[in-house]
Protein backbone atom coordinates (compact mmCIF):
# COMPACT_ATOMS: atom_id res chain seq x y z
CA UNK A 1 0.00 0.00 0.00
CA UNK A 2 1.56 2.94 -1.25
CA UNK A 3 1.03 6.31 1.16
CA UNK A 4 3.03 9.35 1.23
CA UNK A 5 6.36 9.06 -1.22
CA UNK A 6 6.98 12.24 -2.33
CA UNK A 7 7.82 15.50 -1.39
CA UNK A 8 8.81 18.72 -2.93
CA UNK A 9 11.04 20.77 -0.49
CA UNK A 10 11.03 23.55 -3.16
CA UNK A 11 10.26 24.05 -6.67
CA UNK A 12 13.61 22.44 -8.13
CA UNK A 13 13.65 19.66 -5.21
CA UNK A 14 11.45 16.69 -4.96
CA UNK A 15 12.49 13.51 -3.17
CA UNK A 16 11.18 9.93 -4.24
CA UNK A 17 11.03 6.53 -3.77
CA UNK A 18 12.46 4.45 -6.60
CA UNK A 19 12.48 0.50 -5.77
CA UNK A 20 14.73 0.77 -2.71
CA UNK A 21 16.10 4.62 -2.68
CA UNK A 22 14.90 7.71 -1.66
CA UNK A 23 15.83 9.67 -4.27
CA UNK A 24 16.58 13.84 -5.47
CA UNK A 25 15.22 15.04 -8.52
CA UNK A 26 16.02 18.31 -9.79
CA UNK A 27 14.01 19.80 -12.26
CA UNK A 28 16.41 22.39 -13.01
CA UNK A 29 19.52 20.01 -13.74
CA UNK A 30 16.79 17.46 -14.44
CA UNK A 31 19.01 14.75 -13.01
CA UNK A 32 18.26 12.12 -9.82
CA UNK A 33 20.66 11.55 -7.35
CA UNK A 34 20.07 8.72 -4.36
CA UNK A 35 19.87 10.17 -1.07
CA UNK A 36 19.42 6.75 1.07
CA UNK A 37 19.48 3.06 0.08
CA UNK A 38 17.89 1.34 2.27
CA UNK A 39 18.59 -2.10 0.88
CA UNK A 40 21.85 -2.06 2.69
CA UNK A 41 22.30 -2.21 6.49
CA UNK A 42 21.77 1.47 7.67
CA UNK A 43 23.81 2.13 10.67
CA UNK A 44 22.74 4.81 12.81
CA UNK A 45 25.36 7.29 13.56
CA UNK A 46 23.85 9.18 16.74
CA UNK A 47 24.60 7.37 19.88
CA UNK A 48 24.37 8.65 22.99
CA UNK A 49 23.48 6.43 26.57
CA UNK A 50 20.20 5.22 26.45
CA UNK A 51 19.82 5.74 22.57
CA UNK A 52 17.28 3.25 21.51
CA UNK A 53 18.95 3.53 17.71
CA UNK A 54 19.94 0.00 16.06
CA UNK A 55 20.62 -1.47 12.90
CA UNK A 56 18.46 -1.74 10.38
CA UNK A 57 18.61 -3.99 6.44
CA UNK A 58 16.54 -4.58 3.73
CA UNK A 59 13.58 -1.91 5.10
CA UNK A 60 10.35 -1.51 2.64
CA UNK A 61 9.72 2.08 2.93
CA UNK A 62 5.73 2.59 3.85
CA UNK A 63 5.64 6.13 4.16
CA UNK A 64 8.13 9.50 4.36
CA UNK A 65 8.06 13.36 4.69
CA UNK A 66 10.94 16.05 4.48
CA UNK A 67 11.01 19.15 6.45
CA UNK A 68 13.59 21.24 6.54
CA UNK A 69 16.47 19.09 5.57
CA UNK A 70 15.16 16.39 8.03
CA UNK A 71 13.61 13.69 5.89
CA UNK A 72 11.54 10.69 8.05
CA UNK A 73 10.06 7.60 6.76
CA UNK A 74 8.34 4.60 8.11
CA UNK A 75 8.68 0.84 7.08
CA UNK A 76 6.27 -2.19 6.69
CA UNK A 77 8.01 -3.72 9.94
CA UNK A 78 7.38 -0.60 12.06
CA UNK A 79 10.84 0.90 11.06
CA UNK A 80 11.44 4.66 11.78
CA UNK A 81 14.45 6.00 9.62
CA UNK A 82 15.78 9.92 10.46
CA UNK A 83 17.76 11.62 8.08
CA UNK A 84 19.59 15.03 7.46
CA UNK A 85 19.42 15.63 4.24
CA UNK A 86 23.08 17.58 3.80
CA UNK A 87 25.20 15.04 6.18
CA UNK A 88 26.43 11.64 5.29
CA UNK A 89 24.61 8.59 6.48
CA UNK A 90 21.57 8.16 8.26
CA UNK A 91 21.13 9.82 12.05
CA UNK A 92 18.63 7.76 13.54
CA UNK A 93 16.82 4.59 12.95
CA UNK A 94 15.32 1.52 14.70
CA UNK A 95 12.27 -0.51 15.26
CA UNK A 96 9.56 1.31 17.15
CA UNK A 97 7.50 -1.58 17.11
CA UNK A 98 7.59 -5.17 16.97
CA UNK A 99 4.09 -6.42 16.24
CA UNK A 100 3.55 -9.08 14.08
CA UNK A 101 1.42 -6.36 11.77
CA UNK A 102 3.41 -3.18 12.88
CA UNK A 103 3.53 -0.87 9.58
CA UNK A 104 4.46 2.36 9.79
CA UNK A 105 1.05 3.89 8.49
CA UNK A 106 2.25 7.83 9.04
CA UNK A 107 5.35 10.13 9.87
CA UNK A 108 5.16 13.99 10.26
CA UNK A 109 7.22 16.46 11.71
CA UNK A 110 6.29 19.55 13.26
CA UNK A 111 6.50 22.11 15.57
CA UNK A 112 5.10 22.09 19.10
CA UNK A 113 3.44 25.63 20.17
CA UNK A 114 7.36 26.17 22.40
CA UNK A 115 8.75 25.89 18.95
CA UNK A 116 10.50 22.71 19.47
CA UNK A 117 10.76 20.50 16.13
CA UNK A 118 9.12 16.89 16.70
CA UNK A 119 8.66 13.78 14.69
CA UNK A 120 5.28 12.06 14.84
CA UNK A 121 4.43 8.24 13.96
CA UNK A 122 1.43 6.34 13.96
CA UNK A 123 0.78 2.81 13.38
CA UNK A 124 -0.84 -0.48 13.00
CA UNK A 125 -0.30 -1.17 16.96
CA UNK A 126 -2.59 1.61 18.12
CA UNK A 127 -0.19 3.64 18.91
CA UNK A 128 0.73 7.27 18.18
CA UNK A 129 4.42 7.99 19.00
CA UNK A 130 6.25 11.42 19.19
CA UNK A 131 10.30 11.96 19.28
CA UNK A 132 12.33 14.81 19.91
CA UNK A 133 13.72 16.11 16.22
CA UNK A 134 17.00 16.49 17.71
CA UNK A 135 18.14 13.36 19.61
CA UNK A 136 15.11 10.78 18.76
CA UNK A 137 14.25 10.28 22.11
CA UNK A 138 10.67 8.88 22.25
CA UNK A 139 8.99 11.85 24.48
CA UNK A 140 5.22 10.55 24.83
CA UNK A 141 3.15 7.51 23.30
CA UNK A 142 -0.55 7.71 23.15
CA UNK A 143 -2.64 4.62 22.87
CA UNK A 144 -6.29 4.53 20.61
CA UNK A 145 -8.76 1.60 20.19
CA UNK A 146 -7.51 1.45 16.55
CA UNK A 147 -4.73 0.97 14.42
CA UNK A 148 -3.44 4.37 13.44
CA UNK A 149 -3.29 5.15 9.66
CA UNK A 150 -3.09 9.01 9.80
CA UNK A 151 -2.03 11.52 12.00
CA UNK A 152 -1.97 15.22 11.33
CA UNK A 153 -0.56 18.38 13.78
CA UNK A 154 -2.29 21.72 13.51
CA UNK A 155 -0.38 24.81 12.04
CA UNK A 156 -0.02 26.10 15.75
CA UNK A 157 1.19 22.44 17.21
CA UNK A 158 -1.91 22.06 19.59
CA UNK A 159 -3.99 19.76 17.95
CA UNK A 160 -3.78 16.37 16.41
CA UNK A 161 -6.15 14.45 14.44
CA UNK A 162 -6.19 10.79 14.32
CA UNK A 163 -7.75 8.41 11.94
CA UNK A 164 -7.35 5.18 11.41
CA UNK A 165 -9.62 1.47 11.24
CA UNK A 166 -12.71 2.95 12.41
CA UNK A 167 -15.52 5.43 10.94
CA UNK A 168 -14.68 8.22 13.39
CA UNK A 169 -11.78 10.40 13.13
CA UNK A 170 -10.36 12.04 16.14
CA UNK A 171 -9.36 15.44 16.81
CA UNK A 172 -6.82 14.88 20.45
CA UNK A 173 -4.56 17.66 22.31
CA UNK A 174 -1.13 17.00 20.68
CA UNK A 175 0.67 17.67 24.02
CA UNK A 176 -1.30 15.02 25.91
CA UNK A 177 -3.25 12.73 23.63
CA UNK A 178 -6.29 13.18 25.17
CA UNK A 179 -9.55 13.08 22.83
CA UNK A 180 -11.16 16.51 22.44
CA UNK A 181 -14.01 15.70 20.32
CA UNK A 182 -15.17 12.74 18.24
CA UNK A 183 -16.01 13.75 14.09
CA UNK A 184 -18.55 11.49 12.74
CA UNK A 185 -20.04 11.71 8.85
CA UNK A 186 -17.42 8.94 6.99
CA UNK A 187 -18.63 5.61 6.22
CA UNK A 188 -15.31 3.31 6.28
CA UNK A 189 -11.97 3.75 7.53
CA UNK A 190 -10.22 6.68 7.10
CA UNK A 191 -6.45 7.48 5.66
CA UNK A 192 -6.01 10.23 5.10
CA UNK A 193 -5.71 14.08 6.81
CA UNK A 194 -4.24 17.36 6.20
CA UNK A 195 -4.90 21.04 7.74
CA UNK A 196 -5.87 23.90 6.09
CA UNK A 197 -2.48 26.65 6.75
CA UNK A 198 -5.26 28.80 9.10
CA UNK A 199 -5.66 26.25 11.20
CA UNK A 200 -9.02 25.91 11.22
CA UNK A 201 -10.05 23.89 8.23
CA UNK A 202 -9.17 20.46 8.37
CA UNK A 203 -9.98 17.87 5.84
CA UNK A 204 -10.08 13.67 6.40
CA UNK A 205 -9.92 11.51 3.41
CA UNK A 206 -11.86 7.74 3.86
CA UNK A 207 -12.22 4.51 2.06
CA UNK A 208 -15.72 5.72 1.15
CA UNK A 209 -14.33 7.55 -1.09
CA UNK A 210 -14.88 11.17 0.02
CA UNK A 211 -12.95 13.76 1.44
CA UNK A 212 -14.88 15.67 4.49
CA UNK A 213 -13.75 19.21 5.70
CA UNK A 214 -14.49 20.28 9.12
CA UNK A 215 -13.99 23.71 10.77
CA UNK A 216 -12.62 23.58 14.02
CA UNK A 217 -14.95 25.92 15.62
CA UNK A 218 -17.91 23.81 14.64
CA UNK A 219 -17.10 20.11 14.67
CA UNK A 220 -21.06 18.46 14.99
CA UNK A 221 -20.94 17.80 11.12
CA UNK A 222 -18.59 18.44 7.89
CA UNK A 223 -19.50 21.71 6.03
CA UNK A 224 -18.74 20.03 2.40
CA UNK A 225 -18.55 16.34 1.14
CA UNK A 226 -16.26 15.86 -1.90
CA UNK A 227 -16.14 12.73 -3.83
CA UNK A 228 -13.41 11.04 -5.54
CA UNK A 229 -14.52 9.01 -8.84
CA UNK A 230 -13.28 5.27 -7.94
CA UNK A 231 -11.45 4.45 -4.76
CA UNK A 232 -10.38 5.67 -1.26
CA UNK A 233 -9.40 9.40 -0.28
CA UNK A 234 -5.67 8.20 -0.11
CA UNK A 235 -3.25 11.53 0.48
CA UNK A 236 -4.81 15.12 0.90
CA UNK A 237 -2.44 18.25 1.00
CA UNK A 238 -3.08 22.33 1.20
CA UNK A 239 -1.19 24.45 -0.97
CA UNK A 240 1.30 27.19 1.96
CA UNK A 241 -1.00 29.26 0.41
CA UNK A 242 -4.55 28.21 1.18
CA UNK A 243 -6.02 28.54 -1.91
CA UNK A 244 -5.71 25.02 -3.45
CA UNK A 245 -6.46 20.90 -1.83
CA UNK A 246 -5.14 18.33 -3.64
CA UNK A 247 -6.51 14.63 -2.69
CA UNK A 248 -5.81 11.64 -4.42
CA UNK A 249 -7.08 8.54 -4.96
CA UNK A 250 -4.91 4.81 -4.62
CA UNK A 251 -4.84 4.97 -9.01
CA UNK A 252 -5.22 7.09 -11.83
CA UNK A 253 -7.11 10.21 -10.37
CA UNK A 254 -5.51 13.06 -8.86
CA UNK A 255 -8.35 15.80 -7.77
CA UNK A 256 -7.94 19.60 -7.11
CA UNK A 257 -10.24 22.22 -5.02
CA UNK A 258 -10.31 25.91 -4.89
CA UNK A 259 -10.82 26.93 -1.23
CA UNK A 260 -11.88 30.15 -2.11
CA UNK A 261 -14.71 28.81 -3.64
CA UNK A 262 -16.02 27.03 -0.86
CA UNK A 263 -14.36 23.75 -2.70
CA UNK A 264 -17.48 24.22 -5.27
CA UNK A 265 -14.56 24.39 -8.24
CA UNK A 266 -12.54 21.52 -9.07
CA UNK A 267 -9.67 20.41 -11.51
CA UNK A 268 -9.75 16.90 -12.47
CA UNK A 269 -6.12 15.33 -13.07
CA UNK A 270 -6.87 11.36 -15.10
CA UNK A 271 -3.56 9.80 -15.18
CA UNK A 272 -2.58 6.05 -15.29
CA UNK A 273 -0.91 4.01 -12.51
CA UNK A 274 -0.24 3.62 -9.10
CA UNK A 275 0.21 7.15 -7.04
CA UNK A 276 2.52 7.08 -4.84
CA UNK A 277 1.97 10.78 -3.66
CA UNK A 278 1.24 13.77 -4.25
CA UNK A 279 3.00 17.49 -2.80
CA UNK A 280 2.39 21.20 -3.64
CA UNK A 281 5.91 23.22 -3.90
CA UNK A 282 6.20 25.25 -0.88
CA UNK A 283 5.60 28.41 -2.94
CA UNK A 284 2.44 26.76 -4.64
CA UNK A 285 3.40 27.28 -7.72
CA UNK A 286 3.56 24.13 -9.04
CA UNK A 287 1.88 20.23 -7.97
CA UNK A 288 3.79 17.14 -8.22
CA UNK A 289 2.49 13.70 -8.37
CA UNK A 290 4.75 10.49 -8.21
CA UNK A 291 3.28 7.59 -10.46
CA UNK A 292 4.57 3.99 -8.56
CA UNK A 293 3.12 1.74 -11.80
CA UNK A 294 5.96 -0.61 -12.95
CA UNK A 295 5.17 0.38 -16.76
CA UNK A 296 4.10 3.83 -16.55
CA UNK A 297 6.18 5.04 -13.46
CA UNK A 298 6.92 8.59 -13.57
CA UNK A 299 7.14 12.10 -12.16
CA UNK A 300 4.70 14.68 -13.08
CA UNK A 301 5.02 18.14 -12.50
CA UNK A 302 1.86 20.32 -13.22
CA UNK A 303 2.74 24.43 -13.13
CA UNK A 304 0.56 26.93 -11.92
CA UNK A 305 -1.58 29.11 -15.06
CA UNK A 306 -2.59 32.04 -13.10
CA UNK A 307 -5.03 33.33 -15.19
CA UNK A 308 -7.40 30.62 -14.53
CA UNK A 309 -6.42 29.55 -11.45
CA UNK A 310 -5.28 25.93 -12.17
CA UNK A 311 -2.74 23.79 -12.04
CA UNK A 312 -2.14 22.47 -15.71
CA UNK A 313 1.09 22.05 -18.07
CA UNK A 314 1.75 18.25 -17.49
CA UNK A 315 5.75 18.06 -17.79
CA UNK A 316 7.20 14.67 -17.48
Amino acid sequence: MLRNLLWATSKHDVYLMQNYSVMHWSSLLRRGKEVLNVAKPIVPTLKYPGCLAQPLSRVQISTMTVNDNLMVAGGFQGELICKYINQPGVAFCTKISTDENAITNAVDIYHSPSGSKRVMTANNDSQVRVFDAVNFACLSRFTFPWSVNNTSVSPDGKLLAVLGDSPECLIADAQSGKVLSNLKGHLDYSFASAWHPNGQIFATGNQDTTCRLWDIRNLSESFAVLKGRMGAIRAIRFSSDGRFMAMTEPADFVHIFDAESDYARGQEIDLFGEIAGISFSPDSEALFIGVADRTYGSLLEFNRKHYDHQYLNCMF
